[in-house]
């Protein structure tokens, strides 16, 4: 009864076409930023916020790359956790090179770089797709992989082979290194990722994503209409891209504090599509659901059993987390096609008319 639409009039196109036309919704995303910019970082443990938080964000934001590719234009890539690491090293080198220009440009203009590689990769989406597009972009997932490994240049020749991040500051405050408290490390993640989920919404339904749309649901249905599917699919792999090499630059820089090229391995990849799958293809609320439920699961089957006193080996754990995860892809591709997003809409809808049953 809380959930209504009634007296809610639209006047115009612009209210009409809102993302959040119901006024309950606004309140509702109102009220999840305030938990996300006030509550948790004023009452959130260090572990809450660096073990959970902070990843769930970042894993977020590489899933909505992914489902801007996949999910509204219907192009697989099995590359995705290669473009992250593109964003990474690109980071580093770039803030390694000018080292007195702040971290959150580099950052974005890492991303700039994984658009541009994605770009590269992306050119022979214009004759083939479905498996022999995946097949294409598993193997930019290996060149770019062998590169990170074989390549010392892009570590500055360190005898580790690894990224290391040095300390950088905002306002005077540390956001990253070692000295960086991990509130600040989450309110920077947080407005990035809040402010790029925003611009997705806008992307996907405005322009550019109808026609991303139009390329998913029939490509050569789209080009008689007059979309140009090369430039189409090329500004799709672009921003998909884009928002994972952030995502990555995030990743190394913000949470991880260094890494090792096997970060961004296959693994990386199919973990990212995984959440996309179970969260929902072509919604970004379920890249936000699948990311919460692959990367918390693991921690709940780690941590309820020895909560409930049973032990449990920590190898158990895993294996029981990939069964779990492996079970609930099979599900939902059978069931529900549309993922948890698509649960959400059920139940809201259901909200809608409540007590009526339609």
């Amino acid at each position: 009864m809380f959930y209504r639409e009634a007296g809610q009039y639209k006047t115009t196109y612009a209210a009409d076409m809102a993302i959040f036309p119901i006024r309950q919704d606004r309140y509702g995303m109102a009220l999840i930023l305030f938990v996300a910019f006030v509550v948790i970082p004023a009452f959130g443990n260090p572990f809450l916020i660096n073990s959970m938080m902070i990843p769930f964000l970042i894993f977020s934001l590489s899933a909505i790359g992914l489902n801007l590719l996949t999910g509204y234009t219907g192009l697989l890539s099995l590359g995705t956790g290669a473009f992250m690491g593109v964003g990474a090293y690109a980071c580093y080198k770039l803030e390694t090179i000018f080292p007195e220009v702040n971290i959150l440009v580099w950052i974005i203009v890492s991303g700039l770089v994984s658009a541009l590689v994605g770009v590269a990769f992306g050119l022979p989406s214009l004759r083939i797709k479905g498996f022999y597009l995946a097949v294409a972009t598993l193997a930019a997932q290996f060149f770019l992989e062998w590169c990170f490994a074989r390549v010392p240049w892009l570590v500055n020749y360190n005898d580790s082979g690894a990224i290391e991040v040095p300390t950088e500051t905002l306002f005077g405050l540390p956001v990253t290194g070692p000295t960086a408290t991990p509130v600040t490390r989450y309110l920077v993640v947080l407005t990035i990722v809040a402010a790029m989920a925003w611009i997705a919404s806008n992307i996907v339904h405005g322009r550019i994503g109808r026609m991303w749309m139009a390329v998913r649901d029939m490509d050569i249905a789209a080009e008689l209409i007059g979309i140009r599917l090369l430039r189409t699919k090329l500004t799709a792999f672009a921003v998909s891209s884009f928002y994972c090499g952030v995502a990555g630059a995030l990743m190394v820089f913000l949470w991880y504090g260094g890494a090792e090229p096997n970060v961004f391995d296959i693994n990386q990849s199919f973990q990212i599509l995984f959440m996309v799958v179970i969260g929902g293809l072509g919604s970004l609320i379920g890249s936000y659901f699948g990311a919460a439920l692959i990367f918390v699961l693991p921690i709940v089957v780690r941590s309820l059993p020895p909560a409930l006193g049973l032990p449990i080996h920590p190898a158990t754990a895993e294996h029981i987390t990939f069964m779990i995860i492996g079970t609930l892809i099979i599900v939902f591709l059978i069931a529900e096609p549309a993922g948890m997003a698509r649960l959400w809409q059920i139940g809201k809808q259901k909200l809608r008319v409540w007590p009526f049953p339609y």
